[in-house]
């Protein structure tokens, strides 16, 4: 697990390149037939990873820098499969997750271990983990009963369906809220108008992007923006003074991610795209 500090807003606009890269930008987590973790210690203390069973199942360590017996003795976790068929186990249960598959796993669940029932074809597991003072049931969320929300429109590039997995109205959770946004085909922006929230994060995980395609995702203040140029399954972490949204070469998904103070999904300050700079 790698230890991450994120830049403060009066760093943030004299940085370079490759400085915003290093600071806000999750790219090395996906490894076929490991686990890999980010974590961030100023953003709410969240660690960001990517589990890829191919042969053999991978067991959820407990890393160092969590000071815990197990990763979720004071955790917890979800997990979104981005891949092929896969189980994840907790405990003595096994969960059969399909592609775009949610599994909740909360607070005390000393036993987690991945699998993929294909190894041609095999699972992906996005993983998002905050710190939980509640223990609330492991649920598992398939696709088909997330909450979907249509938004935007093709006249403004953002037509866009959105699927709420993990929120007040959902799977419960301590603080972690969860979903996953598709793009339609022709639309190429997400989340614009944009917005920030003070009382939580936000994690953005690009997918189902082509290799020679990308996203240029918009950050930072509304009136002090920067980009980043981000590939498949590149992760962007956003504190809570900065903007998230972006525009990709084509169409594609994203899942978004929050922990903090508040679970209200429209608990939002907006950024008028006529403030922005």
């Amino acid at each position: 697990m790698k230890t991450i500090v994120m830049a403060d807003p009066v760093r943030f606009p004299r940085m370079t390149t490759a400085e915003l890269r290093e600071s806000f930008l999750h790219n090395t987590l996906y490894e076929p037939g490991k686990i890999n973790f980010n974590y961030v210690v100023d953003a709410d203390r969240v660690a960001i990873g990517m589990a890829a069973p191919v042969d053999t199942p991978i067991t959820l360590p407990a890393y160092p820098q969590l000071r815990a017996a197990y990763f979720t003795e004071r955790r917890e976790l979800g997990a979104l499969n981005i891949g092929g068929n896969g189980i994840i186990k907790v405990g003595g249960k096994s969960y059969d997750l399909n592609n775009l598959d949610v599994l909740y796993i909360g607070r005390g669940n000393a036993e987690v271990n991945f699998e993929s029932k294909d190894k041609i074809n095999p699972a992906v597991f996005y993983l998002l983990s905050y710190p939980a003072h509640a223990v609330y049931p492991v649920a598992l969320v398939r696709k088909e009963e997330a909450n979907p929300t249509e938004l935007g429109s093709a006249e403004n590039c953002n037509h866009r369906t959105i699927y709420k997995y993990i929120y007040l109205e959902g799977a419960r959770s301590c603080q972690l809220v969860m979903g996953v946004t598709h793009l339609h085909p022709g639309s190429s922006w997400n989340t614009l108008p944009a917005h920030t929230h003070d009382r939580r994060t936000e994690i953005y995980m690009y997918f189902n992007l082509p290799e020679n395609a990308r996203v240029i995702h918009l950050m930072g203040a509304p009136d002090e923006t920067r980009h980043l140029i981000m590939a498949n399954r590149d992760v962007v972490s956003s504190p809570v003074w900065s903007i998230h949204a972006g525009v990709g070469t084509q169409a594609y998904s994203f899942c978004w991610g929050m922990g903090g103070e508040n679970q209200v999904y429209s608990d939002m300050d907006p950024a008028p795209v006529e403030s922005m700079r």
